[in-house]
């Protein structure tokens, strides 16, 4: 599995284009740089990717977007709150605690690890695109 921190980059199956240069990067990778950003609480706006275990499914956040919202932890240990904005993107259905996903969205660092949003298309598409890859599916 390749996963990366993607700055102006485009993924290309298994492979990762960075400024014309093809990388292969260890699956830790974006461990390393989601723990890196907690751990100096850097509070700006990051696209990320990654993927961890779903260790606890918590109620829907229905102020405002309604957002799907799971935990996840990371092989490093850190966990993250994912929130999926189900407005304008579809329900991850048949999730579970003990399950694997793959996100890919903004960071924003909190207390307790840090938030992953925009895990979708921005319909004026002024924002990277996001997702979440769950049994064979990806949520955009």
């Amino acid at each position: 599995m390749i996963v990366a921190i993607i700055y102006p980059a485009l993924r290309i199956g298994r492979y990762l284009l960075l400024l014309g240069v093809i990388s292969w990067l260890p699956a830790n990778a974006n461990d390393h740089e989601l723990g890196r950003l907690y751990k100096t609480q850097e509070h700006k706006s990051v696209q990320v990717g990654g993927q961890g275990v779903v260790i606890k499914i918590l109620d829907d956040d229905n102020l405002g977007s309604r957002h799907q919202r799971f935990i996840v932890r990371l092989k490093s240990g850190q966990t993250l709150l994912i929130a999926h904005n189900i407005d304008l993107a579809p329900r991850i259905t048949e999730l579970s605690e003990g399950d694997e996903v793959e996100f890919y969205g903004e960071y924003e660092w909190n207390i307790k690890g840090g938030v992953i949003h925009w895990t979708h298309r921005d319909p004026r598409g002024a924002h990277v695109a996001g997702w979440i890859r769950h049994g064979g599916m990806t949520y955009q």
